[in-house]
């Protein structure tokens, strides 16, 4: 089914790239005020306000992501034989893992500069963990100029503000920039996200104000889904009592990012994010690719159990945490990045809380996570060596309780070109305080997973 997908999505490609009229360009270089796809965009954040490139034309740039993934993993838990009702065996068993290869992953980037300082993006997920077919995964517009207003006053403020408007990644702190991303790994020293993976796509609108002395803020109000409707709300909010709301998010970013001289890069962020009531908010599960860490601490029963027997399917975030504030969430978020020549640190300090639209009052999650990064040789930095300890503590609902896991990974990497990249990690990630009749009780996953990744 796969293979199928890849071809008749390359022939789609190539045709219309052959039919495009000759004023149109596909291009393998750069576009104006953008992310490149390779190792080119490793630690790159927002876009930058510095126009280096001459608009000459409409242009269309096909990239893309692929990623193969090996992966040698144990687990072990001390959960006691759990059989609830309706099932016949134990749902406390771990279903036992194999060394062998994961599903291989790829995106489809398609960016196209529809005139000077104007910018589209499309990225679709052509196959995946949890969806296995092809999935938009969203797509935006983002002006860097606003020429067509002929107006001085307007082209002298855009040249520190940038507009983005569509279905695009929430810019909620500064790990997404660093995350694996279904086929796109290239960005991330390791193999897996963080345990709470703060990740969604939703429609609206963000407003960056960037100043040539390295501070920076962005505003943005979106709708708060991943999965849009225009279905009046069905459900009643157990707090107020009322028929559900579908409000809007808010969120926000100050940050000061700056190269300070040739060898020392100093940024530190605040983001906020919160919604008051949602249909169904997945700021902290909206990765629709699925965990880079298969199968680990689940079982078969409860996966017989559903319309999908197959664990990939059922369960695709394993090794993740979900906290569940699909109602309601308001989340704060600190990141430190410094690099000095090869040494670079990323930090991350993070406050949520929430609740489901069952819950009548919140619960919390905290999370913290460092990344130790030295890359060398000098002036190259094709290569790698990090280490990660990355913790949470939350209160979880369902009788849960207040849990914490705990991931430490250590990371060797190789970037063969600036398209193509090697890496190894090993992790070792254990979780407490779950009761006994939970798979997760005194759960342990650790191993070795090796990946390469392809970037254009």
């Amino acid at each position: 089914m796969k293979n199928k997908i890849f071809t008749i999505l390359g022939s789609i490609v190539i045709a219309g790239l052959s039919l495009m009229p000759a004023k149109v360009k596909a291009q393998n270089g750069t576009m104006q005020f953008y992310r490149p796809n390779d190792e080119r965009g490793v630690n790159v954040f927002e876009t930058s306000k510095i126009d280096t490139v001459k608009f000459t034309g409409l242009k269309v740039k096909v990239g893309g992501n692929f990623e193969l993934t090996f992966q040698a993993l144990g687990e072990s838990n001390t959960a006691v034989p759990y059989i609830p009702t309706g099932y016949t065996s134990s749902v406390t068993k771990l279903l036992p893992l194999a060394h062998a290869f994961q599903l291989p992953e790829a995106n489809l980037a398609i960016d196209i500069q529809l005139a000077d300082g104007i910018r589209m993006n499309l990225t679709e997920y052509l196959a995946s963990r949890h969806h296995e077919d092809t999935w938009v995964k969203g797509g935006y517009i983002q002006f860097d100029k606003l020429l067509f207003l002929n107006s001085d006053m307007v082209n002298n403020i855009m040249k520190r503000v940038t507009i983005t408007i569509g279905q695009s990644d929430v810019d909620y702190g500064d790990q997404h920039y660093r995350r694996s991303d279904g086929g796109n790994t290239i960005y991330n020293p390791f193999i897996e996200n963080y345990v709470m993976d703060e990740f969604a796509t939703e429609l609206g609108a963000e407003f960056y104000y960037k100043d040539p002395s390295g501070v920076f803020a962005m505003g943005g109000l979106t709708n708060g889904e991943l999965d849009e409707t225009v279905n009046a709300a069905t459900k009643v909010d157990a707090e107020t009592g009322l028929p559900n709301k579908y409000d809007p998010a808010i969120l926000g970013k100050l940050g000061y990012d700056k190269q300070v001289n040739k060898d020392f890069r100093f940024r530190l962020t605040g983001s906020f994010y919160t919604l008051n009531s949602g249909n169904s908010n997945t700021l902290m599960s909206g990765d629709r690719t699925g965990s880079h860490y298969f199968d680990v601490m689940e079982n078969q029963a409860v996966a017989n159990a559903t319309v999908l027997s197959d664990a990939n399917d059922y369960s695709p975030f394993s090794g993740r945490v979900n906290p569940g504030f699909s109602e309601e969430i308001h989340t704060y978020m600190g990141n430190l990045f410094l690099k000095y020549q090869g040494l670079e640190f990323f930090g991350t300090v993070e406050n949520a809380n929430g609740r489901a639209i069952t819950e009548t009052t919140n619960r919390w999650a905290t999370q913290y996570a460092g990344d130790l990064i030295y890359r060398f040789p000098q002036g190259k930095e094709d290569f790698w060596l990090g280490v990660r300890y990355n913790t949470l503590a939350a209160r979880m609902a369902g009788g849960v309780g207040d849990i914490t896991v705990d991931r430490t990974a250590g990371s060797f990497g190789w970037f063969l070109t600036h398209n193509i990249m090697m890496k190894i990690e090993y992790v070792d990630q254990q979780y407490n305080g779950y009761p006994s009749n939970n798979i997760l009780n005194g759960g342990q996953f650790k191993g070795v997973c090796a990946e390469a990744s392809i970037a254009f």
